[in-house]
C-alpha cells in the first residue's frame, strides 16, 4: 500500500502483472485504429460492431486485471490489519460494468 499527499491509502500493483496487462492494452489500441480504418473505408456495420466488441471486452479484460492485482497485494500486505476497501473495489468493478 502506498499514501498519498492526503494520506489516502492506494492500492499498488504489481510490475509483473502490469505487463501482461499493457501488452493487452497495446493490442486493443491495435484493434481500435482497426476499428477507425475500417469506418473510414466505409466497411460493413457487422464486421465493424464485430471489431469494436472485441476492443471492449480486451479493455474490460484489463481492468480487471488490474483490479484483481490490487485485491492481490492488499490481502498480501495486510499484515493483519483492515487495508481492502470494499466500497472503492466495488466502484471500480461497476465502472467497467
Amino acid at each position: 500500500m502506498s499514501t498519498d499527499v492526503a494520506g489516502r491509502r492506494g492500492i499498488e500493483l504489481d510490475p509483473a502483472d502490469m505487463g501482461k496487462v499493457v501488452n493487452r492494452l497495446k493490442r486493443a489500441q491495435g484493434q481500435l485504429a482497426g476499428v477507425v480504418g475500417m469506418l473510414e473505408e466505409g466497411r460493413d456495420c457487422e464486421d465493424v460492431v464485430t471489431q469494436l466488441a472485441a476492443v471492449s471486452k480486451a479493455l474490460d479484460r484489463a481492468g480487471f486485471a488490474i483490479i484483481a492485482s490490487g485485491m492481490r497485494q492488499c490481502l498480501v500486505e495486510s499484515n493483519g490489519e483492515e487495508t481492502l476497501d470494499v466500497e472503492k473495489l466495488q466502484k471500480l468493478f461497476l465502472s467497467l460494468a
